[in-house]
């Protein structure tokens, strides 16, 4: 065919409105969607044990038509544990020992079309916190405050609201708390049956709300809701709780029934009691291997309704059915024949009693004797108790811990390694004295020092060091008494017990002492002391005498010494004796 360029024009004219109709009727373009984000929570874990985060995500599908999960990556790390819970939340498992230090998370989705998601700084990993030393356990402890539902009784296949008060009962702050909805009797809605709750102190609340629906198969009734909250302390120790919550059931109406609108009452709170060891003692002041002691412990209901039926396991346990404290007998029992008793036993008794009711806030006192096992060594062990009981809103179930301090304390004998015979007043005099270990084990002993009222000691302290089992050390003390009769010696040692604590141990020694003899020179005990009697002269004694005197010299009769020896003279201070 051979064109006419005359009618080019009209055919660059046709082609321009053909564009200009295209472009027109062209939709406008879609806006610019938000970029896909996620979160998670908590956002902060301990590595101490492995911990739950929950993936919840912002205009994003992790995907629900397909069976692959998408897998959840951490920086430096690699993949963890993963789970779909909707649409648009996920959950992902941390095992415990992860290093501490914050890590980027990626979101690789099964779709291979769509591009992973990865949120810097995403997730932080605290290692441990330094603790205090041994004290009173304490721990925190999430219970139910109150509950309801927005229809005071349950239509099979109905949809409702859902609300749950929790309150933290323990001593210690609740942290990372996820509480978890079982599907069951009802089937949660909107959040996947997955909802975290703040950080929650000592006698803190909180108030949270979740979507339920109720199952078609419902009969008239009781419908139960079981919920779990996991949460940990801020050592990050985990702790796990699981309530099940009841509900009335409405009676299926039948054919030919119009319902007509009522008023809408007020949901009616459920309460329940909750039973707390608020301190507890032992008989004798340090446990030791071998010790029996008796544990007292101080309970009370810090709930708001009656516990009927209160049993107490020692060691843990659970109530089975033949438990059901409705009054309907049935098979079952009690089981309290699991728990830990490695290194504290019941003795006297089983570790079962029971307690009775407790009606809201009363409190009560309950006495166990047990016997430390003579294998356990020194250190802090924690003894689990459990509370089984019921209140009309149902049967309950709960655990409790406290921990018991045992001691490994030396066993020394501080005697005399033989008789020192009796002591003499103001004469040195020596204390044999030695120090036996009766123990089974080495002690570490200090200083050993004795002292004494109204006596002088020397070498009276000395350092024992090692001492192994059935060693002896021997320590000779100089003891000068003051005064006679029974002398008492006070001896003490030293050492550090097993909690780094300074000790001593004490013992009394007795010796009798007696007065030092008093020596007499001679004559009656007691009488004056005279001069013999002077020795008879004799005729040249008399001459010589006379002699002397004219002479001017000294003519005096000779003095005589004790036994008849003549007294020496004394010239110039020079002793001279007479000339026969």
């Amino acid at each position: 065919m051979t064109l006419n360029p005359n009618r080019l024009p009209n055919l660059f004219v046709l082609g321009v409105l053909l564009a200009a109709v295209a472009v027109a009727a062209r939709p406008p373009a879609a806006a610019a969607q938000t970029t896909p984000d996620f979160h998670l929570q908590p956002s902060q874990v301990s590595n101490l044990t492995s911990a739950a985060v929950v993936i919840y995500g912002a205009y994003v599908d992790w995907g629900s038509g397909t069976a692959a999960v998408p897998v959840v990556l951490i920086e430096g790390i690699g993949t963890v544990t993963s789970a779909r819970v909707s649409s648009t939340v996920l959950t992902a498992e941390l095992p415990a020992g992860l290093p501490a230090g914050t890590y980027a998370v990626t979101i690789i989705h099964p779709n291979p079309a769509i591009p992973p998601l990865t949120k810097a700084g995403a997730l932080t990993i605290v290692g441990p916190t330094s603790t205090p030393g041994p004290t009173a356990f304490v721990r925190p402890l999430l219970v139910v405050q109150s509950y309801g539902a927005s229809s005071p009784a349950i239509a099979p296949g109905s949809s409702l609201d859902f609300e749950m008060t929790f309150v933290n009962a323990g001593q210690g702050g609740a942290s990372n708390i996820v509480a978890t909805f079982t599907s069951g009797d009802f089937t949660p809605r909107v959040t996947g049956g997955v909802r975290a709750v703040r950080n929650l102190g000592p006698g803190e609340t909180e108030r949270i709300f979740q979507p339920l629906s109720a199952a078609r198969s419902l009969s008239s009734g009781v419908a139960v809701l079981e919920v779990q909250v996991a949460y940990t302390d801020p050592n990050g120790a985990a702790y796990s709780e699981t309530f099940a919550l009841t509900f009335p059931v409405a009676a299926a109406q039948g054919p030919g029934v119009t319902s007509t609108p009522t008023p809408t009452p007020t949901p009616r709170v459920a309460l329940r009691p909750q039973l707390l060891i608020t301190a507890y003692r032992t008989d004798i002041e340090r446990l030791q291997p071998g010790s029996q002691f008796t544990l007292h412990l101080d309970i009370e209901n810090l709930g708001a309704s009656d516990a009927r039926r209160v049993t107490l396991i020692a060691g843990g346990g659970s109530a089975g059915s033949g438990a059901d404290f409705s009054g309907t007998p049935g098979p079952g029992g009690v089981s309290g024949g699991g728990g830990d008793f490695t290194n504290f036993a019941p003795i006297g008794a089983s570790n079962v009693q029971s307690l009775g009711d407790v009606p809201a806030g009363a409190a009560l006192s309950a006495e166990q004797t047990f016997v430390v096992n003579a294998s356990t060594k020194a250190g802090a062990y924690p003894m689990k108790f459990s509370f089984a009981y019921s209140s009309e809103s149902g049967a309950y179930t709960d655990d409790q811990v406290i921990t018991l301090l045992v001691y490994q304390l030396p066993q020394v004998d501080v005697s005399l390694y033989r008789d020192p015979g009796p002591f003499v007043t103001f004469q040195p005099n020596l204390l044999p004295l030695q120090i036996v270990n009766l123990g089974r084990s080495t002690s570490v002993l200090g200083n050993m020092r004795v002292e004494a009222d109204g006596a002088e000691l020397t070498n009276n302290v000395v350092l024992v060091g090692n001492l192994d089992p059935g060693g002896f050390f021997t320590l000779d003390v100089t003891v000068i008494p003051q005064q006679a009769g029974p002398l008492e010696l006070f001896v003490t040692v030293d050492y550090t017990d097993d909690f780094n604590q300074q000790r001593t141990i004490t013992d009394t020694l007795t010796v009798d002492v007696i007065e030092a003899p008093v020596i007499d020179p001679g004559g009656e005990p007691g009488g004056p002391i005279e001069p013999p009697p002077a020795e008879p002269e004799t005729l040249w004694q008399r001459i010589l005498r006379f002699i002397r005197g004219l002479l001017g010299l000294d003519s005096g009769p000779p003095l005589t010494e004790p036994g008849g020896e003549p007294v020496p003279a004394e010239e110039d201070g020079v002793p001279v004796r007479p000339l026969p």
